[in-house]
């Protein structure tokens, strides 16, 4: 199918183009940019005059809840979700249940995606055997399967010596290891930043320390075995400093954060406010800020969503017993451009936190518009507004810290390999 997206502003951040040029799709591919080739004609146009067109969204963290957790959310619902926000390929942790950790399961997994016709999925595979951080998995049989890396998810490795293990053999083979840093013991049974609120409204706390004793040891055995290793979801100024001195001394590591945590901090907890559960917990405004000035000297590579539908029985209670999570999927966009006007940053640098580095971290040649390359196009209103409501999400799970406010950027196209799968 050939299709023209015509009077669009056009912006590509690996290519750097922010210009309003055509696009012209053939075969699944971005087939020219500003003139059609020859012999071209279109059997769909849209018109994207006033709209942005850029390269598909990209998501590090999106938990579709299957298998074992249907009555959370399902593949179908999370994907209808992905494609109304933009997104056209994301990264699913492994802490379904069971864990990611057969390669039948993975296969399966991609294989209930791919037959469903919208974004492309990524999983990531458990690093040890039922996520129970004792053996680890069979990695080449679960690369083979479909895996892009692998990764705890939440769950706790506390065993350093198994942790040494894994990435050296992940390491040998090219394998990248994506661990979250939280200390299991300085952590346990916390559910808010270890800060004014925490303290006034006598929640159990999460200091910050947790996180940087934990990154210190990934850090070091990185150094050690020389692994590819990704920080997901760094969430404090003490750990963004830790990744800039690693950069410097000349570390492979890559990070991201939460857009929550871009826009949040312990203050949004206000009365007790179960939307405001996250893992990991929302921190200080030092650290918010840290956050920012992360993304802004490229510390911090990418931005994801940490989509994590929640079942509203289970997050409407006392906030300590809230369970953890909140919908993003159709947020992640308009956060990044709340961002983006907040700091004054460049579209074209915005919108490469969530296409291009996403990719880059993946290990995948995707998040550009490339000529040959596959027609994963995303097509936008900056300038629309809409309100976050449940009616509004298509995500099975509605709860999020932003509910009742209004955002600014609304997805009007989704196209993957070439193909329209979501208008608005």
């Amino acid at each position: 199918m050939n299709i023209q997206i015509k009077n669009g502003r056009l912006i590509d951040p690996r290519n750097s183009i922010d210009a309003q040029l055509d696009v012209f799709i053939t075969d699944k591919c971005i087939a020219a940019i500003g003139s059609a080739p020859e012999g071209f004609k279109p059997d769909e146009v849209i018109d994207a005059a006033g709209l942005i067109v850029c390269p598909g969204l990209i998501d590090l963290a999106a938990r579709l809840r299957e298998p074992g957790f249907e009555y959370m959310a399902t593949l179908e619902s999370e994907m209808n979700a992905a494609v109304a926000g933009g997104i056209t390929s994301l990264a699913c942790p492994p802490d379904t249940d069971p864990p990611l950790d057969e390669p039948g399961l993975v296969e399966m997994l991609k294989h209930r995606a791919k037959n469903l016709h919208q974004a492309r999925l990524y999983p990531v595979a458990a690093l040890t055997t039922g996520l129970m951080g004792k053996e680890l998995t069979e990695m080449a049989e679960l690369v083979d399967a479909g895996c892009v890396a692998f990764s705890q998810a939440d769950a706790p490795l506390t065993d350093t010596r198994v942790m040494m293990r894994a990435m050296q053999y992940a390491a040998t083979f090219g394998f990248s290891v994506w661990l979250r840093p939280q200390d299991s013991f300085l952590s346990k049974d916390g559910v808010a930043h270890d800060g004014e609120v925490a303290t006034r409204c006598g929640l159990p706390a999460i200091p910050v320390c947790a996180e940087t004793i934990a990154l210190s040891t990934m850090l070091t055995l990185a150094k050690e075995t020389g692994v590819k290793l990704h920080i997901c979801r760094i969430s404090s100024a003490a750990g963004v400093e830790m990744i800039r001195a690693a950069r410097q001394q000349g570390l492979s590591v890559s990070c991201d954060v939460t857009a929550n945590h871009v826009h949040l901090s312990e203050m949004d907890i206000g009365f007790f406010d179960p939307n405001c559960r996250l893992t990991p917990p929302l921190r200080s405004l030092r650290d918010r800020a840290s956050l920012r000035a992360g993304l802004l000297d490229g510390t911090i590579d990418a931005i994801c969503s940490n989509h994590a539908p929640v079942d509203e029985d289970a997050k409407q209670l006392p906030f300590a017993e809230a369970e953890s999570g909140a919908t993003g999927l159709e947020l992640l966009l308009p956060l990044v451009l709340k961002w983006a006007e907040q700091d004054k940053v460049a579209l074209a640098d915005a919108l490469s936190r969530v296409t291009l580095q996403p990719a880059q971290i993946l290990g995948l040649d995707a998040g550009h518009l490339s000529i040959g390359a596959a027609a994963d196009v995303c097509v936008f209103d900056a300038d629309a507004y809409w309100k976050v409501e449940a009616a509004a999400l298509k995500s099975q799970g509605k709860n999020t810290p932003f509910t009742g406010m209004e955002v600014q950027g609304l997805v009007r196209y989704t196209l993957v390999d070439g193909k329209i799968v979501y208008q608005a």
